[in-house]
């Protein structure tokens, strides 16, 4: 299985989540494609935020080595399903999205069977709490989605 991460600009929400997917998978022994991608191509080839790497490495999900992107064409073939934050950019991810693929693309929490909140918020013009808020949520999806929906 491939999984896509999307949120705006590929720098705070779904690179966390990727990282911790990425960690909580192999703990889980389950071996699932992961990456992440923005809709947007604010911070192409940037590293993420200072303070989601450095919340999610001090909590064991390494970030350094990531490196913003944007969504492209071939991601919509590549990947089995694109989770993306928050409607603004599930609409920007399906205005992409060739006409058999849409049915792959999904918001992130209510896919796994979260269902409040329905979006991940963006931390990024928030304080330290924002940030830990985003990676509890992340950390709970990714833990919802390996007892529900990978079993």
């Amino acid at each position: 299985m491939r999984l896509l991460f999307v949120c705006m600009g590929n720098i705070c929400r779904s690179p966390t989540v990727a990282a911790v997917a990425r960690v909580e998978f192999a703990r889980a022994g389950l071996d699932i494609e992961v990456d992440s991608a923005g809709t947007e191509g604010y911070h192409i080839g940037d590293a993420a935020d200072p303070r989601s790497i450095a919340l999610a490495e001090a909590h064991g999900y390494p970030m350094r080595t990531h490196r913003a992107r944007q969504l492209c064409a071939a991601d919509f073939s590549r990947f089995d399903h694109l989770l993306v934050m928050d409607h603004v950019n599930l609409r920007a991810a399906l205005a992409r999205a060739p006409a058999d693929a849409g049915d792959r693309v999904a918001l992130f929490l209510p896919f796994v069977g979260i269902s409040e909140p329905a979006e991940l918020p963006d931390p990024y013009y928030g304080g330290a709490s924002d940030f830990r808020r985003a990676l509890d949520l992340a950390r709970d999806g990714i833990m919802a989605l390996i007892r529900g929906r990978l079993r």
